[in-house]
């Protein structure tokens, strides 16, 4: 199976984790502002977002179109990947490929940062920039295509 194959099946997992989470109760949404509280921050050219979560907490991100930056701040977190479950403890930084869509648990209370590319400063218009809601959405340029292939 090719990686590229292998990072889709993923991202279908990681809706079907999501929707057994959300039914089992124990997500019930992914911007729940009084459980996890969401700072928004802008730069020149720049959207900074910063999500603080307590301990404990299972968390599901949205399918991101666009390659970015993450920062874990503080706190211990496993995060469900394509390659399996891995344990990331702050700090610890990365680059997140486009296509990527996160289910993660917080083992400590947390503080996870993106810095997301755009000229927008309305958080309605920069969720259309950067992020699609299903996997049929996301639309690949041939650099995004080879970044999934990586």
């Amino acid at each position: 199976m090719s990686d590229l194959v292998t990072k889709l099946s993923y991202l279908a997992a990681a809706f079907d984790v999501e929707r057994k989470l959300v039914e089992g109760g124990a997500l019930i949404g992914r911007d729940t502002e009084s459980l996890c509280p969401v700072k928004h921050s802008f730069g020149d050219g720049c959207y900074v977002r910063e999500w603080n979560s307590p301990a404990h907490v299972f968390g599901v991100s949205k399918v991101h179109k666009i390659a970015h930056p993450y920062f874990i701040l503080r706190g211990e977190v496993s995060v469900m990947t394509d390659e399996g479950v891995v344990r990331l403890k702050a700090p610890h930084y990365g680059i997140t490929p486009a296509g990527t869509k996160r289910v993660l648990y917080t083992h400590s209370p947390t503080t996870w940062v993106t810095v997301h590319v755009t000229k927008e400063t309305d958080l309605d218009a920069i969720e259309a920039e950067i992020i699609c809601s299903d996997v049929d959405e996301l639309e690949l340029t041939d650099a995004q295509l080879e970044e999934l292939k990586a």
